[in-house]
């Protein structure tokens, strides 16, 4: 026996499944007979909107190492003069009582004329002031007293001393026989040494009381400084043995 539904209940079922399935889908348009027409559209389900992809990040620039610095440069040395740090009395001097020298195997003859040639203009200028001096004192023999220039023996020589101790009592380096420019560079000087010094008089009676006594004069020379790097020449001055002298006592002296 088959039951029949009545339509408006049928109409409410089929609503239902109608219903249900307009869940499940976005847009659903159903017309039953007569009745008007019933459209669902989803509202719980919308379309996820489409992210975009995350931007991809570039990864971090590796960084170099820090420079590696470089030492400090090392700075040359000033030009390193044979004669740098020389002794107080030079090797030329060791095996003698004078103060002076007129050979030198040390000599710095290339250090003097390469700095020579670098200062010339002014070099000169000094070298001039010692070149034209009046040597007539160191020359000629003391004339106040005849008698002391011929009683007491002595030996007289024409010298260009290499190094020379001054009258501070340091030892220098004179400028002797450099060439530079076309020139060569001398400093000429007469010394006199006595042969029997503080000893009698030979030719005066031993009644007189009488003693030979050596005599200087004072010289400037030209020198070389190697430790002045600006401008390493000067002019100094020497006591150099002049004359060989008697002398006697003041009783002969007044008579």
């Amino acid at each position: 026996m088959h039951t029949f539904l009545p339509y408006s209940m049928l109409q409410v079922s089929l609503s239902l499944a109608v219903a249900v399935l307009a869940d499940q889908t976005s847009h659903v348009s159903i017309s039953l007979g007569g009745a008007p027409a019933v459209s669902h559209h989803s509202s719980s389900h919308h379309a996820r909107p489409s992210y975009h992809h995350q931007p991809t990040y570039h990864t971090q620039p590796s960084y170099h190492p820090q420079p590696s610095y470089h030492p400090a440069p090392a700075y040359h040395p000033q030009p390193s003069y044979e004669h740098q740090h020389e002794p107080a009395v030079p090797e030329c001097a060791a095996n003698t009582t004078k103060a002076w020298c007129l050979e030198d195997d040390h000599y710095p003859t290339y250090e003097i004329k390469h700095a020579a040639e670098y200062h010339y203009e002014k070099l000169l200028s000094l070298y001039a002031d010692v070149a034209d001096l009046n040597t007539e004192l160191s020359v000629d023999r003391p004339n106040t007293l005849e008698e002391e220039t011929y009683l007491c023996p002595s030996e007289t020589a024409y010298v260009r001393p290499l190094r020379a101790q001054n009258t501070e009592g340091k030892w220098r380096v004179v400028v002797n026989n450099i060439d530079a420019h076309y020139q060569t560079l001398t400093q000429t000087t007469r010394i006199e040494e006595c042969l029997s010094s503080a000893d009698a008089c030979p030719l005066v009676p031993e009644c007189y009381e009488s003693k030979c006594l050596q005599k200087s004069v004072y010289h400037r020379f030209l020198v070389y400084d190697p430790y002045d790097q600006y401008f390493p020449f000067a002019i100094e001055t020497f006591k150099l043995p002049a004359s060989c002298a008697c002398l006697l006592g003041a009783y002969t002296i007044d008579h």
